[in-house]
């Protein structure tokens, strides 16, 4: 069992086993169910996480509200154009992480990772990638569980939830995750995993949680898509050497440490940021009517 960062790395070296493996050992050991049930259920969270990718890809998607949709088809159609700024690696996970995040705001069904606010960047992340190192299902299956180890630690030691520390605790964390989990399955090494979750987390600290209309639509979409392109430059940051000068448990414990100084009208109350706009509060009157309060609204 491990609680932080170091200690998940240091079982990972000890044992010589990739981090994905630690988090289903651990998971073994908690759970008392067998790898097989274990593996079972993660696949099956794969499963859901790829309907939801291809769903908000292929199909004409809108939220109820009208605020979102619609994006990832469009960055879709850019990118097949062959024109991009950016590369189609980097646009692909963009263009997913979206999509998922759009499927969030239809009502469809995804999969919290680590909520549903932030649920387009591990997904993003790791069927962006699939076309460059071409895993095998079990591969992509070990991606979710070494996301999930770096997250266990997140929730065991900071949050992950929007209202007590803002987005830095939700696309924040998910994009450490995601960019942790993307070095193992390039063959990086369980140092190097930590360094790009610091790195990925590091520079999403202070990041306010602002839904327009109190809804998960906006800015939330593309923040899970800035996320999912971070996490991506953070894997190969890590995969290059570099490294994070402040360890990755630190960058946590800060990350923690902000979100607790973070006025409540930035921690997901709709009450400033983008929300608190001019067009940010006629979005909301709008859809909801100009009786509407922040905490009748509230979509999580």
């Amino acid at each position: 069992m491990f609680q932080t960062i170091k200690e998940l790395v240091d079982i990972a070296n000890s044992r010589k086993l990739p981090i994905s493996e630690v988090m289903i050992q651990t998971e073994m050991e908690t759970t008392g169910k067998s790898r097989k049930d274990i593996l079972d259920k993660m696949s099956g969270q794969l499963e859901v996480m790829e309907k939801a990718v291809e769903r908000g890809i292929r199909e004409d998607i809108k939220s109820r509200s009208g605020m979102s949709g619609g994006d990832a088809r469009l960055l879709r159609n850019y990118l097949e154009q062959g024109n991009t700024l950016s590369g189609s690696v980097l646009l692909d996970a963009v263009s997913k992480a979206m999509a998922t995040n759009e499927v969030n705001a239809a009502m469809g069904t995804i999969c919290a990772t680590p909520t549903a606010g932030s649920a387009g960047v591990v997904p993003g992340v790791l069927f962006g990638l699939k076309s460059k190192l071409k895993p095998n299902r079990d591969q992509m299956v070990a991606f979710l569980f070494t996301a999930g180890a770096f997250g266990f630690v997140v929730a065991n030691n900071a949050s992950i939830s929007g209202a007590a520390g803002g987005c830095q605790a939700e696309v924040g964390s998910a994009t450490g995750m995601a960019a942790a989990a993307a070095v193992e399955m390039a063959g990086g090494t369980p140092e190097q995993s930590a360094h790009a979750m610091a790195i990925a987390l590091g520079n999403m600290l202070g990041l306010i949680c602002d839904p327009v209309a109190g809804l998960v639509e906006a800015p939330c979409v593309k923040r899970n898509a800035i996320g999912a392109s971070s996490a991506v430059v953070a894997a190969d940051m890590a995969l290059a050497g570099i490294k994070s000068i402040i360890p990755c448990d630190e960058v946590i414990e800060a990350m923690y440490r902000v979100g607790r100084m973070m006025p409540a009208a930035l921690r997901e109350t709709a009450l400033g940021g983008l929300a608190d706009t001019k067009t940010g509060r006629a979005l909301k009157k709008r859809i909801f009517g100009s009786d509407a309060q922040p905490s009748m609204i509230k979509e999580r």
